[in-house]
Parts: C-alpha cells; structure tokens; sequence
C-alpha cells in the first residue's frame, strides 16, 4: 500500500539526519496517514479512504467531505479524489 493521502497526494518526503558531527544519513519523512470512513451528504453513504492527519483537519474546517472536494481544485486532487467528486457533483444534479 503507498504511503500517499488518498485526497491531495501527500507522500513520503526524504532528508538527513545530521548528527552533532555534522554526519548526515538519509532518512524518509512520513505522511501521518490515518484509515477514516468519511460521511458523504451528497452520496447518503461514508467513503473508506486513507488520508492525512492534516487533509482531516481541512475536511473539517471546510464543513465536510463534500464541501471540501467541491471547493477544491481539479489540480490539487488526486485520481481518486476526482472520481469521488464527480459522484457527488453527479448525485448533486440527479437531486435538484
């Protein structure tokens, strides 16, 4: 399984440590991925997806799953992300 956010497409980052020698050693910085079911007004149903810590947080603060991905740009999302939001602006359409 990739080490990727299923919505922005965050992933592994690398660096050094440097020890007080000024040695440097490659490491890898890591996405806080978190397993979530998401609640989707539009859809009536939760949608799995493994998401950082912080595109949480943004979901949130924007007012939901919806909300977020419909206010979001085509650019910043990821495939999966973009297939999940022409469901909902599909199930949008189908109810008004």
């Amino acid at each position: 399984m990739a080490r990727k956010c299923a919505l922005t497409g965050r992933g592994v980052q690398t660096g050094n440590n440097v020890s007080h020698a000024n040695n440097r050693t490659r490491r890898r910085f890591l996405p806080n991925l978190q397993d979530v079911s998401l609640q989707s007004d539009a859809l009536g149903q939760s949608v799995s997806l493994r998401v950082c810590a912080s595109t949480i947080r943004t979901i949130e603060h924007n007012g939901g799953l919806d909300a977020y991905l419909l206010g979001t740009s085509n650019l910043k999302l990821t495939d999966e992300a973009k297939k999940l939001k022409r469901r909902i602006q599909r199930a949008l359409a189908k109810a008004a």
